[in-house]
């Protein structure tokens, strides 16, 4: 059983919001670390009947509970009207609850009670490098990093079905949009845009809808935990600088799938993109585990000099490289960064054999910059 790098002990004395996509292992990982504790699981369809039919019955149920005992409920956001149940069970009861879910979108749009800031938010991410003994980083660029896909050689079959499982449970099951068959076009082209400065109009047309139905689209890959956007770092001292966001899928064997990219090997352009998505999904992955308060944003200039990663107030400075020898012309979006902010760290993360320094400009092996990061050696 791999050992999570997220932490719950706050459910010694807090409640707790778990979100993250599905199969990233929320289920998995409750069991394990609470093996003993009240579970319901709202996947379950004579669970999901009977709450759903009458909520009150929760707060029937659980008033036999000792005071301070912990519940936890999978799949919360499945039945909505539950929270209002939690809420009372936490002021008059003293219970505690850890609440699991794929997707927010259903509770903040309905406008149910979210607890008023009673329950403590986690973000449980799909695997990281340092989970795992014996990573495999070609591996994880391949098939992405959710506990099902990363462990199998081939994880072409379950990217496939995984895809299909969200288009019919999170979007068609919560009727989040009207053409599933558009939506998932769309899906396909935003695929195109993954890493990338995101125009609305261009893949709007690209999908034959409008530029608001493609930012609809975005938020719910966004609510419901698919994808995210890294937003641009705005500061400026002389260089202009582009204010779009970036956006990126949860994974990278997501994004793989959708453009069929497969069998990817160091050396080709195709396994550079995955390279340099996996390398953000790791850092997030640290910031949102490890580093919350940590600000992320991308760097990029009208003039087009660009750095993958911004972390803090210009901080760090992270540029991502397949290279297997980063060369001077590869630290130019790098030392155009240090110009405009002189006390910037400034970080390739590459494919070299061995770490170097070429004048400010540190050079890390991928998988030496990552059990550093985990050890919390660069923020």
């Amino acid at each position: 059983m791999l050992s999570r790098k997220i932490v719950l002990q706050d459910a010694e004395r807090d409640s707790i919001f778990l979100w993250g996509a599905r199969q990233t292992g929320k289920s998995t990982l409750l069991k394990m670390q609470f093996p003993d504790k009240h579970y319901i699981d709202l996947l379950k369809s004579d669970e999901f009947e009977r709450y759903n039919r009458r909520p009150a019955l929760l707060r029937e149920e659980l008033n036999l509970l000792p005071v301070n005992e912990l519940i936890i409920i999978d799949e919360i956001q499945k039945i909505p009207a539950l929270l209002d149940e939690v809420h009372w069970l936490m002021s008059n009861r003293n219970l505690r609850f850890i609440l699991s879910g794929s997707s927010a979108r259903k509770l903040r749009r309905s406008g149910v009670n979210l607890l008023g800031g009673r329950a403590i938010r986690k973000h449980l991410y799909p695997l990281v490098s340092a989970e795992i003994p014996d990573f495999d980083l070609t591996k994880a660029c391949n098939n992405g990093m959710l506990p099902r896909h990363y462990l199998i050689e081939d994880a072409g079959k379950r990217l496939q079905a995984y895809v299909g499982d969200y288009l019919q449970q999170e979007i068609k099951a919560e009727a989040l949009t009207r053409n599933l068959n558009t939506f998932s076009r769309f899906m396909e082209v935003a695929a195109l845009s993954n890493g990338e400065i995101v125009n609305y109009s261009n893949i709007a047309t690209e999908c034959g809808i409008s530029a608001p139905t493609v930012k609809e689209y975005f938020s719910i890959l966004e609510e419901t935990l698919i994808g995210y956007m890294i937003p641009a770092f705005t500061q400026k001292v002389k260089r202009r600088v582009i204010q779009s966001p970036r956006f990126y899928y949860f994974d990278v064997g997501i994004a793989n799938f959708l453009l069929q990219r497969t069998a990817l090997n160091p050396g080709s352009p195709e396994f550079g993109h995955a390279f340099e998505h996996f390398i953000l999904q790791e850092i997030i992955a640290y910031i949102g585990y490890c580093k919350p308060l940590l600000s992320l944003a991308y760097w990029r200039t009208t003039s087009g000099y660009e750095v993958d990663a911004i972390i803090g107030n210009a901080d760090w400075a992270i540029e991502v490289k397949s290279s297997t020898e980063v060369q001077s012309h590869h630290t130019k979006g790098l030392k155009a960064f240090s110009e405009e902010f002189p006390d910037a760290r400034l970080i390739i993360v590459s494919l070299d054999k061995y770490p170097r320094r070429t004048n400010n400009v540190e050079i890390y092996p991928a998988t030496q910059f990552l059990s550093k990061m985990w050890n919390s050696d660069f923020f």
